[in-house]
């Protein structure tokens, strides 16, 4: 999928869709949670969540002073809902409207999260593209976070074809330059009551 239709599909389900009308609505992100405190990042390290769109994680982590937090996503509007959610307690929030794939990181983070964006890039120069950027983005001994569909989850997501995991997966993606600390399983259930199966792997850079 090239840049310009991805975008425009996203700025789609946001502008048509309430978030409650989407699959991966979470109330509490309590997953990423437990795993961001696993990281034992200090009250300044500096967090990016990657296809955060309207998610609440970025309210969890104002609410609990965790980090300095940018929000990455190529919709606007889904960024714009998270804004007007938070409000004033958003102000020292970063929000970043990009295409992951061909952003070009202006500062180093001490956590990468992306929950359920990476297994959206079906061709193999997107993910390629999403490594180097990744790269260039996480310092030495700061944690990356990702979340896909498992190996045994759906096959598609909004529409779209995604590519499942496992975290060995993942971790020939990244190289040997992270090391995977934790992996585990999360049953998300949707809005509407289905379970959709998801990996979570963390890594540290070395």
């Amino acid at each position: 999928m090239s840049d310009v239709s991805r975008k425009a599909h996203w700025e789609g389900v946001y502008a048509t869709k309430g978030e409650r009308e989407v699959s991966w609505f979470q109330e509490n992100p309590a997953p990423s949670l437990e795993l961001i405190a696993l990281a034992g990042l200090s009250a300044d390290a500096a967090i990016i969540d990657i296809g955060g769109g309207a998610s609440r994680l970025v309210d969890a982590l104002v609410e609990q002073k965790i980090g300095q937090i940018t929000v990455l996503d190529l919709s606007a509007a889904a960024l714009d809902a998270a804004k007007e959610r938070l409000g004033d307690s958003g102000g020292d929030v970063e929000w970043v409207v990009t295409d992951v794939t061909t952003w070009e990181p202006s500062q180093t983070y001490d956590l990468w999260h992306d929950r359920a964006a990476f297994h959206f890039l079906t061709d193999a120069s997107d993910r390629s593209a999403y490594v180097v950027h990744l790269k260039s983005a996480v310092r030495s001994g700061g944690h990356v976070i990702i979340g896909t569909f498992a190996l045994d989850g759906p096959e598609r997501c909004s529409g779209l074809p995604i590519i499942r995991y496992d975290p060995g997966m993942l971790g020939a993606i990244l190289g040997t330059e992270f090391d995977l600390i934790d992996s585990r399983r999360h049953d998300h259930t949707t809005p509407w009551g289905a379970v959709q199966r998801f990996q979570f792997s963390t890594f540290r850079r070395v």
